[in-house]
């Protein structure tokens, strides 16, 4: 039977903790499941900050307990190290070093050796980032600008593409930050994550979006013409809002192609509120980057001819519950939520606020654009185009 770890679980408990956690489980399924208490669940969790620790396995070449009880017997029977090491076909100093560590001939017991000889392989081996300096300096100052761990990766392989001493993957950065046993990167650098969440969530975990309403005369998406599905040319945005405390509301355009990003400041949430803010700041815009944007069904855009005369830019709204139909405009938001969090007071920033964290976003490599940033993306297409 197996034995409560140093958690007061089970290996089995233990494995069928982890097991469901990759599923995307909730801590309180896993806990109801266990029949464990939340915080327990929650504290091996954060002990090994959400990674599945890896299996433990023992070297082939090392003694097991059959060899360490035939050990114990050939000395309770008075036989010399070598006639041990010749019955288990081992080195006498490999028998030597063993009785040796554990107590010697007269308190050499195979159980308790076994055991001692397990805590003993636990020999955590450096990771990249505590063995060069260097790269563990660029990725903190990184991590620092809220560069994300896969940015900051990308990053390094396109900068230094010959030195391998500056190769770290994300997956890396993200058991450096959450694992502080791994004593690299500082704690505090997790409130620079997008989700300044305290461990790793599993990869199967999901956030789920609903479509809203009905738009009268509204272009469909469907009528989208192919240039803008492939985003072959610049000029066609992707638009929501974004919501906050007391009923307060900003406006986020994303251009497909670079993933260039505007934030624009509305006083409400009705459609003349949304579409004289929009129209202000796509006017502002040159020509060739005024050519579509695409809304959900949500009624802040009902008046869109207006938004269509006062900007000449065509507009065409999503089906309904399907939010994935503007993929870029749902991540981008989730990547606003670092700077913006939910039930945040929205209405006091002002326009110069919002451009101020639209410039720092721009001027984040992403891994869609190859690692560029979407400035640099967005001014190289109109150039091209110009």
């Amino acid at each position: 039977m197996a034995q409560p770890g140093r958690l007061g679980m089970t290996d089995v408990q233990k494995s069928e903790l982890w097991h469901r956690w990759r599923k995307g489980e909730s801590i309180t399924d896993i806990s109801r499941a266990l029949g464990s208490f939340r915080t327990s669940v929650s504290y091996v969790l954060r002990l090994h900050g959400g990674f599945a620790p890896p299996h433990r396995t023992r070297s082939p070449h090392a003694l097991t307990l059959t060899d360490r009880e035939e050990i114990s017997r050939g000395l309770s029977a008075g036989q010399t190290l070598r006639q041990i090491a010749k019955a288990l076909q081992r080195s006498p100093s490999t028998i030597s070093r063993e009785i040796a560590r554990n107590g010697g001939r007269q308190r050499y017991r195979a159980t308790q050796a076994d055991k001692a000889a397990w805590e003993r392989s636990r020999r955590p081996k450096a990771c990249r980032l505590a063995q060069h300096g260097k790269l563990r300096r660029s990725v903190a100052n990184k991590l620092a600008l809220d560069w994300s761990p896969e940015q900051i990766s990308g990053w390094l392989k396109r900068t230094y593409p010959d030195d391998e001493t500056l190769r770290v993957s994300h997956e890396t950065i993200y058991k450096s930050i959450f694992v502080q046993t791994r004593g690299v990167l500082k704690k505090e650098l997790q409130k620079h994550l997008r989700t300044q969440r305290a461990f790793r969530q599993s990869r199967c975990s999901s956030l789920r979006g609903a479509g809203r309403g009905q738009i009268v005369d509204g272009v469909s998406i469907a009528e989208r013409p192919p240039e803008i599905e492939d985003r072959a040319v610049p000029g066609h945005w992707e638009c929501d809002l974004i919501a906050g405390f007391a009923a307060s509301h900003i406006a986020t355009m994303v251009e497909r192609q670079s993933r260039f990003m505007m934030l624009v400041k509305v006083n409400g949430k009705d459609t003349n509120s949304v579409v004289t803010a929009l129209s202000k700041q796509v006017r502002k815009l040159p020509n060739q980057l005024r050519q579509s944007l695409t809304w959900d069904r949500g009624m802040e855009l009902a008046d869109h001819k207006t938004f269509t005369l006062a900007t000449y830019t065509q507009v065409y709204f999503c089906d309904p519950r399907s939010p994935w139909q503007r993929g870029t405009n749902e991540n981008t938001n989730r990547l606003l939520r670092q700077y913006f969090p939910k039930g945040a007071d929205l209405s006091v920033y002002s326009q110069a606020e919002l451009n101020k964290v639209a410039r720092k976003l721009n001027q984040r490599p992403r891994k869609t654009l190859g690692y560029e940033t979407p400035a640099d993306k967005l001014q190289a297409s109109v150039a091209l185009i110009g």
